[in-house]
């Protein structure tokens, strides 16, 4: 549940029930007004227990006829569940509850002796997603009803968590000197090459969505703005369908002037630590709710283990090494897959690093240095990619900040570099060397929740097979 301490009365309740709740012992004989959904509604005759719940906790509110309008008192005792209701009464401490001689005595609860309220909007029946009920339904169902699944206590949890961990890693960045910007979203080319745009009109003119900011935060350091990052969303139309891939998604994304490689590993470590740290040292609530549902679905509770820097560095070549070990088909300059992964994370289960990429695997713009040759004789680049387990988290690295290698790389790809000007263009008045990175907020919220599907920690997901309205 939400710390609510700090909110102002609204037009609707004078306290939130986290308040109540928190504060109850010095609010004894207090009127009150909250409001919430209609968790039970249970009672005959002439008394009726309301339990309500807000996003900020549950309170029991008593109703006794002989103390408020009878029209009204029937109405509340006949709503629906996960109706929203606003009562009005005194705060009083509950009953405490019988105990075993020698057993310990329970902290006091309180509630509120309804005098008057208002049933705000009746809830439908049956629910098609249940909230408190365990009632098994497909992601397709909950997705359909996404406004209902959020008011699952788990799942609630687990978005407060996802914005925790935007604020942490932002906060991480400023303070490493980074700034924040905004970059467009409606683009007129790609800007990472290949063709997994989305084509849209932009008045009569064609357009894309963007795949990444890639381009517009290199010119911002290229400008002068040092180091930068964006908290944003990116656009990929590849026609994927796995547990991990979306067709749109929010990413951490940085561009740091006078870096390598290396350096900005070391960025990405610092803010990951950073906010592993926070999430442990204030979000365990919300990682304690997320376990009791995944206790009660027979799996295993999540813990947040604080990650060790530096992260493992394990370069492509070693990398290729231990897949073969392991039993695994590779050679070098093949990409590593999924299968290879959980070969490597059975040594490295946690982050690790993979850089030193063969250049022939990474795009036009990654930095490579000749003398830097694999194992098979191949150039190497200085792009990494970052991996917690078998998932990929982060691809990234060195860019190159030379115009006419960039021009080089691209012939070598087999590209010309005249429909690349709207990129190389930026390079052609001194630019400084420079690297950058992008990290997917959701995959990170698979790692601290356990989630097994990125559509469960991604509020509205959109896919190949869901537009969100």
């Amino acid at each position: 549940m939400r710390d609510s301490s700090g909110w102002r009365p609204t037009a609707y309740r004078s306290h939130t029930i986290g308040q109540v709740v928190a504060n109850g012992a010095d609010m004894v004989g207090s009127e009150v007004t909250v409001a919430g959904y209609a968790e039970t509604v249970r009672g005959r005759g002439g008394i009726c227990f309301l339990m309500l719940r807000d996003g900020t906790g549950h309170i029991q509110a008593f109703l006794k006829r002989d103390n408020m309008d009878e029209t009204l008192f029937n109405t509340i005792q006949s709503a629906t569940r996960e109706s929203t209701i606003q009562v009005t009464g005194t705060v009083a401490q509950k009953r405490p509850p019988k105990v075993a001689e020698g057993d310990p005595v329970p902290s006091p609860e309180y509630e509120v002796n309804v005098s008057t309220g208002a049933i705000l909007a009746d809830a439908a029946a049956p629910l098609p997603v249940g909230v408190i009920d365990d009632v098994h339904v497909g992601l397709d169902v909950r997705l359909d009803n996404r406004h209902l699944d959020l008011r699952r206590a788990h799942v609630n949890a687990m978005f407060q968590l996802r914005g925790n961990v935007l604020q942490y890693g932002r906060d991480h960045l400023i303070s490493e000197g980074f700034q924040e910007i905004n970059t467009p979203k409606i683009i007129a080319a790609a800007a990472e090459g290949g063709t997994n745009l989305f084509p849209m009109k932009y008045f009569e003119t064609d357009a894309y969505l963007s795949q990444s900011p890639q381009l517009y935060k290199q010119l911002a350091v290229l400008g002068g703005l040092e180091r930068v990052f964006e908290i944003g969303p990116a656009f990929r139309a590849e026609k994927h369908d796995t547990y991990r891939h979306l067709n749109e998604f929010i990413s951490f994304d940085i561009e740091g002037a006078w870096m390598d490689d290396e350096d900005v590993m070391g960025v990405q470590e610092r803010m990951l630590h950073h906010i592993w740290s926070e999430v442990a040292a204030n979000d365990q609530n919300l990682i304690d709710v997320v376990n009791e549902y995944r206790v009660s679905q027979g799996q295993d509770p999540v813990t947040v283990e604080i990650p060790n820097v530096p992260f493992p560095r394990i370069p492509y070549c070693d990398a290729i090494e231990i897949v073969k070990a392991g039993g695994g088909e590779i050679e070098w300059g093949n990409d590593i897959e999924s299968h290879h992964c959980d070969i490597i994370a059975a040594q490295y289960p946690g982050f690790h690093f993979i850089p030193r990429w063969p250049m022939s695997m990474k795009p036009f713009y990654i930095h490579h240095k000749e003398e830097e040759k694999g194992t098979s004789g191949g150039q190497l680049s200085r792009g990494f990619d970052l991996n917690y387990g078998r998932d990929e988290m982060t691809s990234g690295g060195q860019r190159e900040h030379r115009v006419d290698v960039l021009e080089e790389n691209l012939r070598n790809m087999g590209l010309e570099p005249a429909d690349f000007t709207f990129y190389t263009d930026g390079f052609r008045y001194g630019a400084p060397p420079h690297a950058g990175w992008g990290l997917g907020v959701a995959r990170l919220l698979m790692v601290l929740t356990g989630a097994g599907n990125v559509r469960e920690v991604v509020l509205f997901p959109r896919d190949r097979s869901r537009v969100t309205p």
